[in-house]
């Protein structure tokens, strides 16, 4: 099949936060067999609270020093107590340099630029990015960055000390993450601006915004996180189908449209993945709207109805399929199993019906003729009702005679 690219990312981003996958020049409408996916935890929005310090007492005279208190000098530099982001010590954050307070946290929607500087427990440093810019809650970047920026303040420093779960998991990225690897992530906080207007974006710049955020649902499905490719995807479909105030050329409608249609092949593969076949079926549909000879679409549709256990809707779209593109394997090994199914189907549907009006298989007699119909009538029912119709008509003529 003609390769679009959109399913089957073969890396993860070059770059810990940015969320940036280098493309691939393969593609196939072969799903991916792994099943497995990490849903994205509730953050919990607990403040890093320092220890306050006692309340005078008036008219108390003043402690004596202890000989073993620290100055003044260093115990302001003594580091701050870990704040368990999640509550389950998997995401940590400690703050190495205060901020400019509360109120300048970031909220989610808004463009973020921090530093950033990630390294492996050894050490060994594998990210350095003096202005990296996301949208806060897009999942753009690292799930541990996402979730613990919006707790930093304006200016603050603050170290994060995260699980491979909320890194890169247990594929890693290669070469340089290995799989399972946690990271300690080094973050300042620059500036906070709000997201552009998507009113106002120019056709090029909706169509940079749309393949970032459908370029980050493809790093979600190959690394098995479907849920958060979903949402990858419906982000990015957003900014498609968003109103615009500024006229696009022929050419950028048109792009915008092949993108679209990307995001929602790749939305069916995604919800199939999670069972979700109504979600599945949907998107196929509103592929198939813009191009009804969409193959990916009309593969994805025809395995849907075979989920749902339709082999009769789904065997004439999967053959549609093949007739567009004949040497396709999986779509010919997909149809020769789903018509192996439906014969079976069929043949058990026969067997029912023959057990429900009295008629035994004709596996159990190979005497008998195999092409005798279930609602044929037996000789014995036929002589028996002719013999009564003929007793009948006697009896009619008797009676007849005798007035």
């Amino acid at each position: 099949m003609a390769s679009n690219g959109e399913e089957r990312r073969s890396s993860s981003p070059s770059r810990a936060g940015t969320g940036t996958e280098p493309s691939s020049t393969a593609d196939s409408t072969q799903l991916d067999t792994t099943e497995d996916f990490e849903v994205l935890e509730e953050e919990e929005e607990d403040e890093d609270l320092s220890e306050l310090p006692p309340l005078e007492d008036v008219g108390r005279p003043p402690a004596l020093p202890r000989e073993d208190a620290q100055p003044a000098e260093e115990a302001a530099e003594d580091p701050q107590e870990w704040l368990d982001v999640l509550g389950t010590g998997l995401l940590k954050k400690k703050t190495l340099v205060p901020g400019q307070g509360v109120d300048t946290r970031p909220r989610k929607g808004q463009d973020v630029t921090i530093r950033l500087k990630a390294t492996l427990e050894d050490g060994s440093v594998v990210e350095e990015n003096p202005a990296l810019t996301f949208t806060l809650g897009d999942c753009d970047v690292l799930q541990a960055l996402d979730l613990c920026v919006q707790l930093l303040e304006m200016g603050e420093t603050a170290l994060i000390q995260s699980d491979a779960k909320y890194c890169y998991g247990a594929q890693g990225r290669s070469p340089d993450i290995p799989p399972n690897a946690a990271l300690s992530l080094e973050v300042e906080l620059l500036a906070t601006r709000d997201a552009p207007d998507l009113e106002l974006l120019s056709g090029k710049e909706k169509i940079e915004l749309a393949n970032r955020k459908r370029e980050r649902g493809n790093f979600f499905y190959q690394q098995a996180d479907y849920v958060l490719a979903i949402n990858s995807y419906d982000i990015a479909l957003k900014v498609i189908s968003s109103n615009s105030k500024v006229d696009f050329s022929p050419e950028e409608e048109a792009e915008l449209l092949d993108v679209k249609v990307k995001c929602l092949n790749n939305l069916a593969a995604s919800q199939l993945k999670l069972d979700h076949y109504e979600a599945a079926l949907k998107s196929c549909n509103l592929v198939l709207e813009h191009q009804p000879e969409n193959i990916k679409a009309l593969f994805r549709k025809g395995k849907v109805l075979a989920q749902q256990g339709e082999y009769r809707e789904a065997i004439p779209i999967l053959k549609a399929a093949l007739k567009l593109e004949p040497s396709n394997k999986t779509i010919h090994a997909e149809l020769s199993k789903l018509v192996k199914k439906h014969a079976d189907q069929r043949s058990l549907e026969t067997e029912m019906y023959r057990k429900m009006l009295g008629n035994p298989s004709a596996a159990g007699t190979p005497g008998k003729c195999k092409d005798k119909l279930p609602w044929s009538i037996p000789w014995k029912w036929l002589f028996g009702a002719t013999a009564i119709a003929l007793g009948g008509v006697a009896l009619s003529v008797v009676i007849a005679a005798r007035n």
